[in-house]
């Protein structure tokens, strides 16, 4: 040791000889400077300046040996070595650290070296401090008079400068320094994480951090959100996410993002250069900003969770942030674990309206570089919400795909067009149509990057199959925008794959690929043409591809009359979306005229000859034609013609070689003909308004006494002619709607009158032609093979099932037996049951039973356009009302009556059913056809949700209207009849028409105010518009009213209504319509009492009943407005037992068929609905209660064990009246929910009598004796379910003898718990049945030596595995003295 020491301070005495030369040479070059003009120093002054040059000299040196690494070892020894002397290190230290401020300021020379960093630097290398708090207290002095950057630097070396037992003091000087030197923060906190420090102090630094949060840098962010994410624990996870999210949106990630976007406009304007250096260092911190939070949610489930869990509690929409979203997507992406969370928040947030497009937009357009990472999982989640069940939910996935393909880069933009088109292709209608839709907006938000991935799009035309019509226009309209777009070098391969599909699906004879053909073929024309239009030069080439292109469609459809009707229907699209050039149009506007005279329009006066089966008249014309230039419609020859050819007949009326037309396309025909007219002279129809007038050649349509004499054959053809003069008057109607003048209003109003006679006329013929499968009326549909779902079919097969499969069903009350078993099978089975025999029973008037049964044959009928409603606007008058004497008859014409009101409102309904409440999407098989629900509404589907609420609410006014006078007529008719309002000068069938046009507006309101897009604010506009009409009919007001002003008002004007509602129907309607008022109000608490009280009154009402029939109540309606009651009551307890122990009894207590005093509703009939509701209920809302625990105040125990009292008092009081009410649907429900309330008893109350049994032991006891004799009850209905060997109710006995079971062990644990286990014994048990009696079975021995029962001695002899049976020898007395005794052991 002592000779390598010489050795070492031999080479330094030889490395200083070496270098005096240099010294001396450079201290010769100092001394001739010249001074400085200010400063003039003195010898001493030069000799110190040698000196400091001397020093600085060797620490350069010795620095710059380090540096080059030189013999290191040998080196860093040499050099370190006085440092490790104990003498030597304090005075070193000490005089480095004199000299250091004397550098401080010094400019770093041409060598580059930095002599204050370079003595920090040397500090690092100590293998040990002498003093280490000297050397600490002497930093702090060093860092609070350095410069900043040298202040950077030693912060920085601390952790390798000081050893562990200086940490804690130089934590709390760091924090102090922290907040006086913000500029210092980042320093600071990269170093105290490195320090071994006391958990609670980093805490009181986490949060002196977070107060400093808003006036940090962006640039310094990173650093800190690093160190708050670290220091979180377990405990405090939640609070402190919740804070920093709330913080770092508003200050850190919103604005300078949005700065950067303006910026980024600068910039692609040709602004200045330096923005864009500013904006490209911003968005890189916000970029390693979510770096740091990716790495630390990545490692620690704890902070994912909390995150979650704070976005989760976020209740207020203005509240939530475009940071919440960009962290879900985030942590979505970064934890698989998380994922379902993730899902299921996103739907709560989306359903309830907090997360909304302007959001999503907004997310995507600040930090699309940041999501732009994250593509497939962005991707993944639109996809899992595609799958969703919600409209609401749907649409956001559908905004996931657009922004993603809108922002991301072109890798990212194939993968979103991959994913649409495998939902395409799915099988899913839902999914298929939101895929289109999105490929749509892309189409015209970026059709050149559409382009690029047009490739995807046209492999959809292999799965055409699996496509519907409505979804086949859109897939054309798409492959045509792409393929006729101005880039037709690079898209000529999808006109030819287009072309090559649509040739081929023509030329084929299944009807189902020719639509595919006829539709793309329209399609594409309506592009083509459009593109010609709006560059207004119509190029040749393209003019001969859109005449050849209908050509090849008309030659390949005319031998076919659905084709045909279908080419017209789809060329009728066409025109009136104006997608055809004027010119174009002109000329094929000529041709349609005549070839329409030509083939449907005759003569008036010269009636058609023939062998028709009937004498043909011509009926319905409006005028009278005594001149030769009346014309009419030539019908009945027609199908007369094409009836008798499809027999193999001759040809009568028609030339040798003449071209046979078919009545089939009248209507489709005229449509196209009309729109052609329309749009030739801006609306004007004059040239075409004779055929509003003209009459039809028909014959005597009323049945009459000869009804049953008609063979099959002469029905059918009666029942065709009806079907297609219906839909010939359907498009006069649609076609002539608008006219204003008084004489055509009239004219239309005569039509519509015509269409509700006609259907009165065809449902008499349909009564006894059940087999009949009617013509077409839309010809959009994927098969031709439609046949209505008539209910006399269904029974039919029903009858014929049941003879084969029971020959002793030879007659029809025994058919009628087994429908009533087979609909109880039902009710028992589902919550809601549905009975849809008695939904044919609801109505008794001739109209209502057309429009039932006819409502089968919707998909035959012409569509009348949303135009058509404007008749509304006519007033409505009716007979009662207008002249009670009876003397005379409405003169009016332009009155609408209230069968055609009826005929509108139905129609209306049935719209806005389709278009504003879509069912529920399910999935379906792979090659099943899709879309036959939207038969019969191709027009309609053609438009926005946003344009038919549009249109509607036009009607908002002329419905309140009607309303009104309803309201009046059945006021007035109460007042006749002394408040009866079905007495006997009652007319029937008008009461039932204005009833169920009641129904529908109430109908119509409800579908109209319920539409999910109210929660977008475009709509907003709309619905305020829509209330402020409803309140201004009870006051006049201010266009500027707020918007809880307006649904007060509105609430108070529907509510009046209730006072005449004729059926139960309406008041359900009514009922639920003021529900969606209230839910678009925030302060809904009084008036939720008053829909409460609105529903008592509605249970409590005496209903009118139908002919020969018990009710005209269904029950699901029942059971829809008895749990509105339950709701929305302030004590679901109180109403339960007011119904349970008021209401059943005078039920028991009355005759046969005589219901309940105080609530009408409740018959025999109906008591199973009341029973299953009331159930479902009571455990409803028992298990809202919170278990309780021994920290509650005794106020809060006393007041829930009073609940639980209340609540198993009503729960013995439905549980006992299974003893009279034993029918099958009622002990299933009383299974059912009888084991869930016990499960709720079980988890809710049981830790509740834990810690109240020693100070309300009398109440405990109460409780748990009242509830044993509910749990024997249950026992018994067990063994009655097993001895009847019925397997609907066997089902359920395992999972509730388990649940008995239970419940004995955890009374047992309670009653240890309070040291009264003596309390409780075993004995043996019997199985009885409902009535009490013991169940001889061959194995009763040996069940009852397993079975016990177990008994608190006041409690409750709870059954143990389920079988409750009870004990022969125990009366009640006795059982009460055992409970006795047990209170007494207990003291």
């Amino acid at each position: 040791m002592h000779k390598t020491l010489v050795k070492m301070v031999s080479k330094r005495r030889l490395s200083k000889s070496e270098d005096k030369e240099s010294l001396i040479e450079d201290a010769s070059k100092t001394r001739k400077q010249p001074l400085s003009k200010k400063t003039k120093k003195s010898h001493i002054a030069n000799e110190v300046e040698e000196n400091d040059s001397i020093f600085v000299k060797l620490l350069k040196i010795s620095g710059i040996i380090l540096k080059t690494g030189e013999n290191q070892n040998q080196l860093e020894s040499y050099q370190l070595l006085p440092w490790g002397l104990n003498i030597l290190q304090p005075a070193i230290i000490k005089t480095l650290f004199e000299k250091l401020p004397e550098y401080f300021f010094e400019n770093k020379n041409s060598d580059e070296i930095n002599i204050p960093r370079l003595i920090v630097s040397q500090l690092k290398w100590l293998d040990r401090v002498v003093d280490g708090k000297d050397l600490t207290a002497k930093i702090m002095q060093l860092i609070s008079i350095a410069p900043e950057n040298l202040q950077h630097d030693i912060i920085t070396s601390l952790p390798e400068i000081l050893g562990d037992s200086q940490h804690t003091d130089v934590g709390k000087e760091l924090s102090d320094l922290l907040i006086e030197n913000t500029s210092l923060t980042v320093p600071i906190l990269d170093v105290l994480s490195s320090l071994r420090l006391d958990p609670n102090f980093l805490l009181k630094v986490r949060q002196l951090v977070m107060d400093k949060l808003s006036s940090i840098r962006l640039e310094d962010l990173p650093v800190i959100i690093k160190f708050i994410l670290h220091s979180i624990t377990a405990m405090d996870a939640l609070e402190v996410i919740s804070e920093l999210r709330e913080k770092l949106d508003l200050q850190h990630c919103v604005l300078p993002s949005r700065l950067q976007a303006s910026q980024v406009k600068l910039k692609s304007k040709g602004r200045a250069s330096s923005s864009g250096n500013q904006e490209s260092s911003d968005q890189s911190c916000i970029i390693l900003l979510f770096d740091v939070i990716k790495s630390a949610i990545r490692y620690e489930k704890t902070i994912s969770e909390a995150w979650i869990k704070a976005i989760e509690n976020t209740a207020s929409v203005s509240e939530h942030k475009v940071f919440d979203l960009v962290m879900l997507f985030i942590i979505y992406s970064t934890n698989t674990q998380t994922k379902k969370y993730i899902e299921r928040v996103l739907r709560n947030k989306i359903r309830s309206g907090c997360i909304q497009e302007q959001l999503l937009q907004s997310t995507f357009s600040v930090h699309y570089l940041v999501l732009k990472d994250m593509c497939s999982s962005i991707l993944s989640l639109a996809q899992s919400l595609l799958h969703s069940l919600d409209q609401s939910i749907i649409s956001f996935g559908s905004l996931l795909y657009k922004y993603a393909f809108k922002f991301f880069d072109t890798y990212c933009q194939q993968e979103v067009v991959g994913a649409l088109v495998t939902h395409i292709c799915s099988g899913n209608e839902a999914e298929v149509d939101t895929a289109l839709d999105v490929l749509l907006e892309l189409v015209v938000l970026n059709p050149s990057a559409m382009m690029m991935n047009a490739v995807f799009v046209k492999g959809i035309l292999d799965y055409l199959d699996n496509i519907s019509p409505q979804q086949i226009r859109k897939l054309f309209y798409v492959l045509s925008t792409l393929a006729f777009s101005k880039q037709n070098e690079a898209s000529s391969h999808i006109q030819d794959d287009m072309h090559l599909v649509i040739r081929k699906q023509l030329s084929s004879t299944v009807f189902k690929y020719k639509l595919i053909g006829i539709i793309g073929a329209v399609t594409m024309v309506g592009i083509m043409a459009a593109d010609s239009y709006y560059n207004l030069l119509l190029k040749i080439k393209d003019c001969l591809e859109v005449t050849s292109l209908l050509q090849l469609v008309h030659s390949c459809s005319e031998q076919s009359p659905q084709a045909s009707a279908l080419y017209y229907d789809e060329f009728a699209n066409l025109i009136q979306q104006e997608k055809l050039d004027p010119k174009a149009l002109e000329r094929v506007g000529h041709t349609i005229c005549n070839d329409f005279q030509d083939a449907f329009v005759v003569d008036s006066c010269v009636v058609p000859e023939g062998d028709f089966p009937f004498p043909v008249k011509a009926l319905y014309g409006l005028e009278e034609y005594n001149t030769q230039d009346g014309i009419a419609i030539n019908l009945l020859p027609l199908l007369f013609s094409q009836d008798f050819a499809k027999d193999g007949g001759p040809v009568t009326s028609q030339e040798s070689g003449q071209k046979l037309v078919s009545p089939l396309c009248l209507a489709p025909y005229f449509r196209l003909l009309r729109l052609c007219v329309e749009r030739q002279h801006n609306g004007n129809l004059e040239e075409i308004d004779g055929l509003l007038d003209c009459p039809i050649f028909l014959t005597d349509l009323e049945p009459g006494e000869r009804l049953e004499s008609m063979s099959a054959k002469e029905r059918a053809f009666m029942c065709s002619l009806l079907f297609l003069t219906l839909n010939w008057f359907r498009e006069i109607v649609n076609a002539f709607c608008q006219e204003t003048s008084p004489e055509m209003k009239g004219k239309v109003l005569t039509r519509l009158k015509h269409i509700v006679e006609l259907q009165i006329i065809l449902e008499k013929y349909l009564a006894v032609t059940p087999d009949y499968i009617p013509p077409l009326g839309n010809f959009d549909v994927e098969t031709l093979d439609i046949t209505p779902h008539t209910v006399t079919a269904i029974s039919a097969k029903i009858r014929k099932k049941g003879k084969i499969e029971r020959k002793q069903k030879a007659d029809g009350s025994k058919t009628s037996s087994s429908d009533t078993i087979s609909e109880e099978k039902n009710s028992e089975c589902d919550p809601t049951p549905s009975h849809r025999g008695q939904l044919n029973k609801e109505f008794t008037g001739k109209e209502e039973k057309t429009s039932l049964l006819l409502h089968n044959y919707h998909a035959f009928f012409r569509e009348l356009d949303i135009e058509v409603f404007s008749i509304l606007h006519c007033g409505l008058v009716t007979k009662f009302i207008l002249d009670t004497e009876m003397h005379t008859e409405a003169t009016e014409v332009v009155q609408l009556g209230p069968a055609e009101l009826l005929f509108l409102l139905e129609d209306l309904s049935q719209k806005l059913e389709n278009m504003l409440t879509p069912p529920i999407a399910r999935r379906v098989p792979f090659f099943k056809n899709k879309g036959s629900r939207n038969i019969g509404f191709s027009h309609l589907q053609q438009r926005s949700a946003q344009e038919i609420v549009h249109c509607v609410f036009q009607l908002v006014t002329p419905m309140c209207n009607h309303l009104e006078n309803i309201h009046n007529y059945f006021q007035c008719l109460a007042a006749e009849n002394h408040g009866v309002v079905d007495g006997p000068g009652m007319k029937v069938q008008e009461y039932h028409i204005m009833s169920s046009c009641y129904q529908r507006l109430l109908q119509i309101f409800h579908g109209l105010f319920a539409w999910s897009g109210f929660s977008q604010p475009e709509n907003q506009n709309l619905l305020y518009s829509a209330l402020h009409v409803l309140s201004s009919r009870l006051k006049q007001g201010e266009h500027s009213q707020p918007l809880e002003e307006l649904l007060s008002q509105s609430f108070h004007y529907l509510q009046n209504f209730h006072q005449s509602i004729p059926s139960f129907q309406c008041a359900l309607y009514l009922i639920r319509l003021l529900m969606v008022i209230l839910e678009k109000s925030t302060a809904s608490t009084q008036n939720k009492e008053k829909i409460a009280s609105l529903a008592r009154q509605f249970l409590c009402r005496v209903w009118p009943s139908g002919d020969k029939e018990k009710s005209s109540i269904s029950n699901d309606q029942l059971h829809a407005l008895l749990c509105i009651y339950l709701e929305h009551t302030d004590s679901i307890l109180k109403a339960i037992e007011e119904i349970a122990g008021v209401g059943v009894p005078e039920l028991i207590n009355s005759p046969k068929d005589v219901s309940s005093s105080t609530f009408p509703t409740l018959t025999r009939h109906t008591f199973v609905v009341f029973f299953r509701v009331m159930m479902a209920e009571l455990e409803k809302t028992v298990k809202k209660i919170e278990p309780g625990t021994a920290a509650d105040s005794q106020q809060i125990h006393e007041e829930k064990l009073l609940y639980w009292n209340m609540a198993v008092r009503d729960f013995s009081i439905l549980i006992n009246l299974i003893k009279v009410f034993d029918s099958h649907p009622v002990l299933h429900v009383c299974l059912k929910y009888g084991r869930l309330f016990v499960e709720a008893f079980l988890k809710q109350c049981m830790p509740l009598l834990d810690f109240s049994f020693r100070k309300h032991r009398e109440d405990v006891l109460s409780l748990l004796e009242t509830f044993q004799l509910d749990t024997r009850l249950l026992h018994h209905l067990c063994g009655h379910s097993k001895i009847h060997q019925d397997t609907r109710l066997t089902q359920h006995v395992p999972l509730l003898k388990k649940t008995l079971e239970l419940l004995v062990c955890r009374v047992k644990a309670m009653l240890t718990l309070n040291n009264c286990r003596e309390a409780f014994w075993l004995g043996n048990l019997k199985n009885r049945d409902l009535q009490g009696e013991e169940i001889k079975s061959q194995n009763s021995q040996e069940s009852t030596a397993d079975e016990s029962e177990d008994d608190m001695s006041s409690q409750a002899s709870k059954s143990k595995a389920t079988e409750d049976g009870e004990e022969d020898e125990v009366s009640a007395g006795e059982k009460e003295q055992d409970s006795d005794e047990s209170y007494d052991d207990s003291d």
